[in-house]
C-alpha cells in the first residue's frame, strides 16, 4: 500500500507515523520518505484500518 503524508517531513514523523502503523500491525514492514510524503506499506491490515490510526496520530493521508 501507498499513502501521500503531506504533514510528514522529518525523522520524528517517519517514526511517528511508523509507530501508528506499526500498533495495529506489528509485523508491518514500513518505508517512509519525508522528502517525497510518501509511505509504503506491506500489512495484513485493511487500508482502511491504517488510514484511520494515520489520522488519529495527526498524519491523514491525502
Amino acid at each position: 500500500m501507498q499513502f501521500h503524508i503531506e504533514t510528514m517531513t522529518c525523522g520524528g514523523c517517519v517514526r511517528g507515523v511508523t509507530k501508528a502503523i506499526q500498533s495495529v500491525d506489528p509485523a508491518a514492514d514500513v518505508k517512509a520518505d519525508p522528502a517525497t510524503h510518501t509511505v509504503s506499506v506491506t500489512s495484513t491490515a485493511p487500508r482502511e484500518q491504517l488510514v484511520t490510526v494515520l489520522t488519529n496520530a495527526g498524519f491523514a493521508p491525502a
